[in-house]
């Protein structure tokens, strides 16, 4: 596989915990990293891969938090993030309710407008963590590496089953961000 450039990261279940099915996290408050995420995202930057956020938020359309709160926790994280040593070179986020966009995953308009401001993405040499269906597809429309880590609310061979019945494409399963990243870096030496 070629080298990793670009890791596209879902933010809820990925970078954070998860909220309940139906829930949104709608403050800082509320917001927890998960064990050794930022430890995952501390290796991302010192190995020169960007990181991007792609995720869905639609809590905003629900009327459960404003856009501005949303960026406030994105600020928030950022913030802890570079006391940390890591980073997170961009955030792009989908407020809007299923159906009204093209940016909602498993569409893949965020993704899109990653590249038009990040323009030497290469898809080829991007990968995709995230917990959910949605984001496979849409790592696997734009030819990205798929890894999938668990969703505490599903099992994660359900959603293996599931996967493979939609015929998408998981090319890795992984434990958490930092078992995802641990295998990027490392196929990443490894090739050198």
């Amino acid at each position: 596989m070629p080298r990793v450039e670009t890791a596209f990261l879902d933010r809820d279940g990925v970078v954070n915990s998860s909220p309940p099915d139906g829930d949104y996290i709608r403050t800082w408050e509320q917001f927890r990293f998960l064990p050794r995420a930022i430890d995952a995202l501390r290796l991302l930057t010192a190995a020169g891969v960007r990181v991007i956020v792609a995720t869905n938020q639609r809590g905003v359309a629900r009327g459960l938090m404003s856009e501005d709160e949303l960026l406030g926790i994105h600020a928030r994280m950022l913030e802890a993030l570079e006391r940390e040593g890591a980073g997170i070179d961009a955030i792009y986020y989908c407020p809007h309710e299923k159906g009204e966009c093209s940016c909602r995953k498993p569409d893949v308009g965020l993704f899109l407008r990653a590249r038009k401001d990040f323009p030497e993405i290469d898809f080829a040499k991007s990968a995709m963590v995230g917990d959910s269906l949605s984001d496979m597809e849409a790592g696997q429309r734009l030819g990205c590496r798929n890894i999938l880590v668990p969703n505490p609310h599903r099992e994660i061979d359900e959603t293996v089953r599931e996967a493979a019945a939609r015929g998408l494409r998981i090319h890795e399963v992984a434990g958490s961000l930092f078992d995802a990243v641990s295998r990027l870096i490392l196929d990443d030496a490894q090739e050198r």
